[in-house]
C-alpha cells in the first residue's frame, strides 16, 4: 500500500470513528421543540388570590340624562358614563371577583341579577351594564337616601359589597327634616357612593311618551319644594297662608329643582350615615376607589405555569430565524462603498 493510499485510508477511518460535531440549529430546534412540550403539559398550581363581591345600582331616574361629561369631544350622558365606567371596572377587576347589577329608580333598588364572575361571565355582563336604560324607570321620583337605603339592604342579603351610582339630585326635594334615618347598622355593608355629574347645573332634557326628547324641564314642571310635614319658619308671610287650608302658602315656590348638579355635599352626609366611602366619578377608573372602600376576599385560583417555557421557545426561534437577517444587515452595510 502506497504512502497516498495509507494516508486516505487512516482519514476515512478517523471520520468515521470519532465523533460528530452537533449542528448549532438543530440543537436550537431541539430545545425549542422541548420547550413547547414542556409548555402542553405544564401544570396548573394552585394559589390563593384577592377578589372583590360587588353589587353595582346605578340610578337610572330623569336627571341621570343630563350631558354634562364629554367623550371626544361630543356630550355625555351622566348614566353612559356611569355605564362606562361600569363596564371599565368589571374589566379590571381582579379574576374570581363577582359583580351583581340592580338599578335605581323612584324610592328603592331592584336586582337585575345576582353578582356572577367578571372573568367567565365578562361577555354577558358586559352586555347587562351596556343595555342599561333610562326607559327602564317605572317612576319619575327621584328618593336618592331611601334607594340607596334599599341597595344596602340587597347588598347585605347578597354579602356583597356595594357600589351605588348616582347624582344625588333628590326629587321631591327633601323635606325640612332633612335626610330620613338610617335604621340598618352602620358600616355593615361597605362599599361606594360614586357622584355622577357636574358641579355646574345643567337643565334635565324632557322626553314624550315615545321617548323622543322634547326639550327640558322648567320651574314649573318639577315640585320646586317639599310640603310635607310642617312649614318653613316665615310661612304665614307667604301670599296666601292660612293656617289651616294653607299653610304653606297659596303661591308657588320657586327654586332651580329643574336644573341638576351633583349634589356632593349630600351624597357625602348619606355616606357618612350609612358607613360607606364617597367618590366622585371622574376620568379617573374606579379601580383605586373601589379597593379603598371594598373588602379584598381570599379565593381560590390557580397561577399558569406554560407561559415560561413557551416564552423561552419563542425566544429560541427568534434568535435562530432572525441571526442570519442580523448577519446579512449587516454584510450588506459593511459591503457597500
Amino acid at each position: 500500500m502506497t504512502k497516498a493510499r495509507w494516508t486516505m485510508a487512516r482519514w476515512t477511518m478517523a471520520r468515521w470513528t470519532l465523533p460528530h460535531r452537533p449542528d448549532a440549529r438543530a440543537v436550537v430546534l431541539a430545545m425549542a421543540f422541548v420547550l413547547a412540550i414542556a409548555a402542553i403539559l405544564a401544570p396548573r398550581l394552585q394559589s390563593r388570590n384577592e377578589a372583590y363581591r360587588l353589587l353595582a345600582i346605578v340610578d337610572v331616574t330623569g336627571s341621570m340624562n343630563v350631558r354634562d361629561y364629554d367623550r371626544g369631544g361630543r356630550p355625555l350622558s351622566r348614566l353612559e358614563a356611569a355605564k362606562s365606567a361600569l363596564r371599565t371596572l368589571a374589566a379590571q377587576l381582579p379574576c374570581g371577583s363577582q359583580l351583581g347589577l340592580g338599578i335605581f329608580t323612584e324610592r328603592r333598588s331592584f336586582l337585575l341579577f345576582e353578582p356572577i364572575d367578571t372573568c367567565a361571565d365578562f361577555a354577558p355582563l358586559d352586555g347587562a351594564i351596556s343595555a342599561l336604560d333610562w326607559r327602564m324607570a317605572w317612576e319619575g321620583d327621584s328618593y336618592v337616601a331611601q334607594g340607596l337605603y334599599s341597595g344596602i339592604n340587597l347588598a347585605a342579603g347578597l354579602n356583597a359589597d356595594l357600589i351605588f351610582l348616582t347624582d344625588g339630585q333628590e326629587a321631591p326635594p327633601l323635606p325640612r327634616s332633612g335626610i330620613p334615618p338610617f335604621t340598618g347598622e352602620m358600616g355593615k355593608v361597605r362599599g361606594l357612593i360614586v357622584g355622577v355629574g357636574g358641579a355646574t347645573p345643567v337643565p334635565i332634557p324632557r322626553f314624550d311618551t315615545f321617548g323622543r326628547e322634547v326639550g327640558f324641564y322648567g320651574p314649573t314642571d318639577v315640585p320646586q319644594e317639599n310640603r310635607s310635614g310642617p312649614p318653613p319658619e316665615g310661612a304665614e308671610a307667604r301670599e296666601g297662608w292660612h293656617p289651616r287650608n294653607a299653610p304653606w302658602g297659596a303661591e308657588l315656590s320657586g327654586g332651580e329643582e329643574h336644573m341638576s348638579a351633583v349634589r356632593t355635599e349630600h351624597l357625602e352626609a348619606l355616606a357618612a350615615r350609612t358607613g360607606l366611602s364617597y367618590a366622585a366619578l371622574t376620568s379617573t377608573p374606579l379601580e383605586g376607589a373601589v379597593a379603598a372602600a371594598a373588602r379584598p376576599r381570599p379565593v381560590p385560583g390557580h397561577r399558569d405555569t406554560a407561559p415560561v417555557p413557551a416564552a423561552l421557545a419563542l425566544l429560541l426561534l427568534v434568535g435562530l430565524y432572525a441571526a442570519p437577517l442580523i448577519r446579512s444587515v449587516r454584510y450588506k452595510r459593511i459591503a457597500t462603498p
